[in-house]
């Protein structure tokens, strides 16, 4: 459904202003051990239970914000709904760093796992063996779609993926080279999004897709291979980079009288990281959903799939809290709705 920018504004500031009244009144966790979870008097949601948010790494600003009580996230909503929940990962946003994690939260006792998968499949024996002990697991943010019970995607994969074309397509008037900063090569989101990207270039012929570079949600990585990018291709016209790291990596790079207004840049990011490169020019448009909510989303769903409130069938449905009603759609995946996209005219209302 399309809503007009007041309405998006609107509809922003209140979500936000609840997630900090949450976060300010959400009590310390306890621990308590998988099988002393009870169901919950009202709405059979079981209490007690032991939930590990699992991101694709720690230290990254994305996910502090998509999991923290301070911002209204994941670990938010599991203190509302009464249960434990952990943040835990490793530090590097790869499968040799996130799997011991998981292996951890699991011989703890683990009812659920939220997990942002750095890999469709490598992470696959960790989880399955996980929910045949009957353990839930949602993957939220990034997809490992053949070992989860549930997906809690943060918009429509192909809307991503055609709207970050669209928005550069609109800044270079449908002409030039152009690459792309991702996260890790193996980043199931990323190439999702970049499969749309390819096929939305087809529309814009004179627009040529020259490289795609991965930074792997590293700050250090993300700068190099965007100096990289400039070094070995001096005629680029546009970068788009869908991450965060990426896009504020790139941001600084660019951020120079030699390239400011000359190449331009999109994609995903925080509006707070990104507010200086739009007020210099430095970035005309960009995208990205409220994280807080994308974490409070899959803590909502992991407790009710936990309770047996829903399934992975089509059409299940619960109320998310102060987010409202979802439902389970095909691929037993559940949708967060459209990004807002970020202007030098409203940048300033949005505060994450």
């Amino acid at each position: 459904m399309r809503r007009s920018l007041k309405r998006v504004l609107w509809v922003s500031a209140v979500l936000l202003a609840a997630s900090s009244v949450l976060a300010a009144c959400s009590s310390s966790s306890t621990t308590t051990s998988s099988g002393s979870s009870s169901a919950a008097a009202a709405g059979g949601l079981k209490k007690g239970l032991k939930v590990f948010v699992i991101p694709k790494n720690l230290g990254n600003p994305y996910f502090t914000t998509a999991d923290s009580v301070k911002s209204g996230g994941a670990i938010a909503a599991l203190n509302a709904l009464g249960a434990t929940g952990t943040e835990t990962s490793g530090t590097q946003a790869t499968p040799a760093s996130q799997i011991p994690a998981i292996q951890a939260a699991i011989s703890k006792g683990a009812n659920a796992l939220i997990v942002s998968a750095t890999d469709p499949s490598a992470l696959c024996p960790t989880l399955n063996s996980a929910m045949q002990k009957g353990i839930t697991v949602v993957t939220y943010d990034s997809d490992a779609p053949s070992c989860r019970n549930l997906f809690v995607n943060q918009a429509s994969t192909a809307q991503i993926g055609t709207s970050e074309v669209d928005l550069l397509a609109k800044q270079l008037h449908d002409t030039g080279d152009i690459a792309i900063v991702s996260a890790a090569a193996s980043a199931t989101n990323q190439n999702a999004w970049i499969g749309f990207m390819k096929q939305e270039l087809k529309k814009f012929p004179k627009m040529h897709l020259v490289s795609i570079v991965y930074g792997n949600d590293d700050p250090t990585t993300a700068t190099q291979v965007t100096q990289g990018l400039l070094q070995s291709h001096p005629t680029l016209k546009g970068i788009i980079s869908p991450t965060t790291v990426g896009i504020l990596a790139a941001a600084q790079v660019l951020d120079t009288p030699k390239y400011k207004g000359k190449i331009a840049l999109t994609g995903l990011g925080t509006p707070n990281s990104l507010k200086k490169y739009v007020s210099d020019g430095t970035i005309q448009a960009f995208e990205l959903w409220n994280p807080a909510d994308l974490g409070y989303l899959a803590g909502y769903a992991a407790v009710n799939y936990a309770s047996k409130t829903i399934t992975s069938a089509t059409g299940q449905s619960f109320t998310a809290g102060r987010l409202g009603k979802f439902r389970v759609g095909t691929d037993k995946t559940i949708l967060l709705g459209p990004p807002f996209v970020f202007t030098k005219s409203n940048i300033n209302q949005f505060n994450f």
